[in-house]
């Protein structure tokens, strides 16, 4: 059964920092594009960032441009995103997804780590 798997989430102040981790489960992700998402209690998912399979282009949401920052380590097989300066908005369960370079859709999710920030 293919699946990710998150780690690193927590309980952090604002300002803080935290690296969320994801590694696949019963396959290799070495050549598709990766994502983190994030939903907030009563709120819809949301992306937050994307990294292409290659490493050489990255997106971000407005909201954490300039405090995020996704990357991979191939020889791993694992996909990360560096919080900086961490917000009380940011709280959230953060989900790691993967699809191929040719799809639309994200078709391969995790389960979600939990990121609380205090104020």
């Amino acid at each position: 059964q293919v699946q990710l798997v998150e780690s690193g989430g927590g309980l952090v102040q604002a300002g803080d920092s935290l690296r969320l981790s994801c590694a696949p489960s019963g396959r290799t992700f070495r050549n598709y594009d990766m994502a983190w998402f994030r939903q907030a209690p009563g709120k819809e998912r949301e992306f937050v960032s994307s990294i292409s399979w290659s490493g050489a282009s990255t997106v971000y949401a407005d909201s954490v441009k300039g405090r995020f920052t996704i990357s991979t380590d191939n020889y791993k097989n694992t996909v990360y995103l560096q919080m900086n300066s961490l917000r009380p908005e940011d709280t959230a369960t953060y989900y790691c997804a993967a699809k191929t370079s040719t799809a639309t859709g994200w078709k391969y999710w995790g389960q979600g780590t939990q990121v609380t920030v205090s104020s």
